[in-house]
């Protein structure tokens, strides 16, 4: 697993890279399978020194957690005890929505756009229907089943999951509605 531990205008030393090492390393080993690579940022806010770590997981997802203390290992601490809770919250859901899946997830393949901010001066020269494109990024869509897309989505800390529903093979999207419940489109 690579990790890249960083911290924006602190020194960060060897003591604390070993630390963060074996800390998240066996908390990821205890729990996440397969993770790929793991970033911790430290940064100072005020007095309190504050920690953002984000894991990539093999199966897609980002686990991410942050945390502020007066002391720095205190700040990750706390920032991987949060992480444990929701990857042990994770791993239990996958053990009960594994319980009742025979097949493997099946994923297919899209694509993922980040279009610039439109800016109220620049509306007479560009056309509406030609956004400019920032960035292209291939992603997956899985076929999962309704509860799974929502799972996926507070674990991902995203505000919206697209899938393929396995139960009749259309695409779906469950959204975070502003309210704090969940929405679901499935279109007919």
């Amino acid at each position: 697993m690579r990790y890249q531990i960083s911290g924006k205008q602190i020194d960060i030393g060897e003591a604390l890279q070993t630390h963060v090492k074996t800390e998240l390393g066996a908390t990821l080993d205890k729990y996440a399978g397969r993770p790929t690579d793991a970033v911790v940022i430290f940064s100072k806010s005020g007095s309190e020194f504050v920690c953002e770590t984000v894991v990539h997981l093999s199966t897609g997802l980002n686990v991410q957690a942050k945390s502020h203390a007066h002391d720095i290992y205190a700040a990750f601490d706390g920032c991987c005890e949060k992480m444990d809770k929701q990857l042990r919250r994770y791993k239990r859901r996958l053990k009960d929505h594994h319980n009742e899946r025979t097949t493997p997830v099946e994923l297919l393949a899209g694509s993922s756009y980040i279009l610039a901010a439109t800016e109220d001066s620049d509306e007479a020269e560009t056309p509406a229907d030609a956004p400019i494109i920032i960035a292209e990024m291939e992603t997956q869509i899985p076929e999962i089943s309704v509860g799974e897309a929502v799972m996926q989505m507070e674990l991902a800390h995203n505000s919206v999951q697209v899938f393929k529903n396995e139960k009749h093979g259309g695409l779906n999207v469950v959204y975070r509605r502003e309210d704090g419940n969940i929405g679901w489109v499935d279109p007919k």
